[in-house]
């Protein structure tokens, strides 16, 4: 009898272990934002009163009902070509869509609009982490160029210093963007399983080093943890 068990309690274990594992990973994934535009969402009321400041110009914005407007003054901001778009504020993938998408036999079939119907892309494009308040006309000219490092002169956004190359489809971030940007690279790298070059890999590692978290990337990883229910654990130091 103690035998009968000793294994009838062995079979159970190995029947539940796996069970738990994926009822893990299913309180994982179900923890994130269900959809990129509840991600938005979420993420606007979260900025309210904390931190009103677009990622790489560095303007403030308000709220305006639902819609977030940058005031262009507050940063010396100037328009390159789009007027419409550079008076709005969008919420950028920091990786963008392309980036986690093209790894995925979805995008291969139908590109993004297939991916729609990709539960684990859907989790992926409304990951909180990846996602940063950016005036319009940069989201739409940083488009999913690559990040690097090529010491250009800033002079298409005034004195907004991001610098973005569109003969060599590449773009140079301002100096206060650049941890932040490594850091997000490397958790979206690590919790989906993504593929980095060792030429990104090599250039985050330096950003990553040379521009510690701020205390509002600080602040916000954790508000963003109460949202979604993860941190980014590349974000150190705080």
């Amino acid at each position: 009898m103690p035998y009968l068990i000793t294994n009838t309690w062995h079979l159970l274990n190995t029947i539940t272990t796996p069970i738990l594992l994926i009822i893990g990973l299913f309180a994982i994934q179900t923890s994130q934002a269900a959809s990129f535009s509840q991600a938005k969402k979420q993420l606007a009321a979260l900025y309210k009163g904390q931190h009103q400041t677009s990622f790489y110009c560095g303007c403030d914005f308000y709220y305006q009902g639902k819609k977030l407007k940058p005031d262009l003054n507050s940063c010396g901001y100037q328009v390159r070509k789009q007027k419409k778009r550079a008076s709005r504020i969008e919420w950028e993938h920091v990786m963008p869509a392309w980036a986690f998408g093209h790894q995925r036999q979805c995008w291969i079939q139908g590109r993004r609009k297939a991916c729609k119907k990709d539960p684990e892309f859907k989790i992926m494009e409304g990951d909180m982490h990846n996602l940063v308040p950016a005036i319009g006309e940069v989201n739409g000219d940083r488009s999913n160029y690559r990040f690097t490092q090529w010491n250009g002169t800033p002079t298409q956004y005034g004195q907004c210093d991001m610098v973005v190359d569109f003969k060599n489809k590449q773009v140079q971030p301002p100096n206060e963007s650049k941890g932040v940007i490594a850091r997000t690279y490397f958790y979206m790298a690590d919790r989906y399983n993504l593929k980095l070059s060792k030429k990104e890999k090599r250039l985050f590692k330096i950003w990553d080093k040379q521009n510690p978290p701020s205390r509002w990337e600080c602040q916000r990883n954790e508000l963003i943890k109460q949202k979604q229910g993860n941190k980014n654990q590349f974000i150190k130091g705080c």
